[in-house]
């Protein structure tokens, strides 16, 4: 097989967003689930889809799983069969694993399995709320190791108005800029929808306009500081 061709296994929300991603950018997509309905429903807009229960290792072997380049395991209600999915994907020896953790306890489990790449779609998802309660200018972020984020943050108001040169982010608060989306209305149909766009690479006399967001790169003590100075 060649490269872009995945198996998405559990097609709820989480799953079906994954798959229904990997398949606009171009990806081959294996879509299974034991539901025949969520089967059907995605069928239209994956390369493959299958219902089938993926704690029989003989159904997987029958799709030639072992020859996609990775399978995300997107079981969200039932653990154990998420667990005798992943059991039955590592006898299997799949090149690449990616699974869904509900807490804790269901990370450690996995973790002990031997597998390394562990999303917890949820957590991330609450955080960034908080995050935007705590602090509405930041309408999103990534936590890296180590205390840095890349941060968006709505562009604050001292700033606007100002060359990215006079504002001076990596000289006066150690921070990087990576581009910057505008917020424009566009119509869609009849209606006028709110959209945004990266603005190319900034330059030293790109100017900081009110319907921008910048983002960024920096710890988060350092990002707080710009956002506490200049809102």
């Amino acid at each position: 097989m060649s490269n872009n061709q995945f198996v998405v296994i559990g097609i709820g929300q989480f799953g079906e967003a994954i798959a229904r991603t990997l398949s606009e950018k171009g990806a081959e997509v294996l879509a299974i689930d034991k539901s025949q309905e969520k089967v059907d429903y995605i069928a239209n807009d994956v390369a493959y889809a299958v219902a089938l229960d993926a704690t029989d290792k003989k159904a997987l072997l029958s799709q030639n799983i072992q020859n996609y380049d990775a399978v995300v395991i997107a079981i969200g209600e039932d653990f154990e069969e998420l667990l005798l999915t992943a059991v039955n994907l590592i006898e299997l020896k799949i090149k690449r694993i990616i699974v869904r953790a509900k807490g804790k306890v269901n990370r450690l489990i996995l973790e002990k399995l031997g597998l390394t790449e562990i999303f917890s779609p949820e957590y991330a998802v609450g955080a960034v709320v908080a995050e935007r309660l705590l602090n509405p200018s930041i309408v999103n972020f990534l936590d890296l190791p180590d205390g840095y984020t890349i941060t968006e943050i709505k562009a604050p108001k001292s700033v606007i108005g100002q060359t990215l040169e006079s504002i001076q982010l990596r000289e006066s608060y150690n921070i990087n800029l990576v581009t910057i989306k505008n917020e424009v209305e566009e119509k869609d149909g009849d209606e006028i929808v709110k959209r945004q766009h990266i603005k190319g690479v900034p330059h030293r006399d790109t100017v900081i306009n009110e319907n921008d967001y910048i983002v960024v790169f920096g710890s988060t003590r350092d990002i707080q500081k710009f956002i506490d100075i200049n809102s």
